[in-house]
């Protein structure tokens, strides 16, 4: 559907975007994960054709959106990160006002009840709460019933509530038949939301995996954790199938990195078990999107 080859953009001498290359499937949900500035936003907005690539091309649906940005705008709905609303119309008079751009457009009330936003269909948009607003952003990206929306950062500033609110809107579009290329800089959304997620970090796109492969990949990031009062056993633990590497903290934790995580448990509650040690405060961590995002750059995304 979205074939994206070697796309560039530069600022003077600066290089924001390099030459990435990337495909977006049919009804998925594809998510771009990186820092602010990593150049997520300049792609979206070069395949939405707000802005010109310095090289590369662009295939939506077979249209060439470098050459033909209107034809693309005219397929596509757009969240943009930072939204103008009419703050002074009521809910439901945006929505109108969005459908009377097109020459065919959803109905009002669908959209209302797409949204849940019949509710305030009456209320000015300057008096909706964080998550209302994002939810009428997007109604109005899909006022012409678009076969693709780009969502950038769609939940920033809102809070937990709200952001699964979102979630459920999002699932909702794809359900729908939709493709969704969605930014962010969250995990936690990154890994529930997207069917693949591509990281980029200053402008390069490092890969495009599912989220279960990039964790899989990264299994050594597996943890199990426990008080151990006598320090004398430590080498023993090295020796506990898929155990890779042991550490010690000053208030007697240890801590066991493993690529097979229930093997490694079995054997460590066995052992344990032997020698008559109690394994108090016993805990597993699984990787996650942000050690990948720290193996592949050594940068944690939440510090950068």
């Amino acid at each position: 559907m979205i074939r994206i080859r070697q796309l560039t953009k530069r600022y003077g001498p600066h290089t924001v975007v390099k030459g990435i290359s990337f495909d977006v499937q049919e009804q998925e949900i594809f998510g771009m994960l990186g820092p602010n500035g990593a150049g997520k936003t300049t792609t979206m907005e070069m395949i939405e054709g707000l802005r010109k690539p310095d090289e590369g091309s662009i295939d939506l649906f077979g249209v060439d959106g470098v050459r033909q940005p209107q034809s693309v705008k005219a397929m596509i709905g757009v969240q943009l990160q930072s939204t103008a609303l009419f703050d002074h119309l009521t809910v439901k008079e945006s929505i109108e006002l969005y459908a009377s751009f097109y020459p065919q457009a959803r109905k009002t009330s669908e959209l209302l009840q797409a949204f849940h936003l019949q509710e305030k269909e009456n209320d000015r948009v300057k008096h909706l709460s964080g998550g209302q607003r994002q939810r009428l952003a997007i109604a109005l990206a899909v006022v012409h019933d678009p076969k693709v929306i780009f969502l950038d950062e769609p939940t920033t500033g809102l809070d937990p509530k709200a952001r699964r609110d979102l979630w459920d809107v999002v699932f909702q579009l794809r359900d729908e038949g939709r493709t969704i290329i969605l930014s962010t800089h969250y995990m936690e959304e990154a890994e529930i939301l997207c069917d693949r997620v591509a990281i980029m970090n200053k402008g390069e796109m490092i890969d495009v995996r599912k989220p279960a492969e990039w964790i899989r990949n990264l299994s050594s990031q597996n943890r199990i954790t426990f008080l151990l009062s006598d320090k004398t056993y430590l080498p023993e633990l090295q020796r506990i199938s898929g155990v890779t590497d042991v550490k010690l903290d000053q208030d007697d934790t240890v801590t066991l990195h493993t690529n097979e995580l229930s093997e490694t448990l079995s054997d460590l509650i066995l052992w344990a078990k032997e020698k008559h040690l109690p394994l108090n405060g016993l805990g597993t961590r699984t990787a996650t999107l942000e050690d990948v995002f720290l193996a592949h750059t050594g940068e944690r995304l939440s510090e950068v």
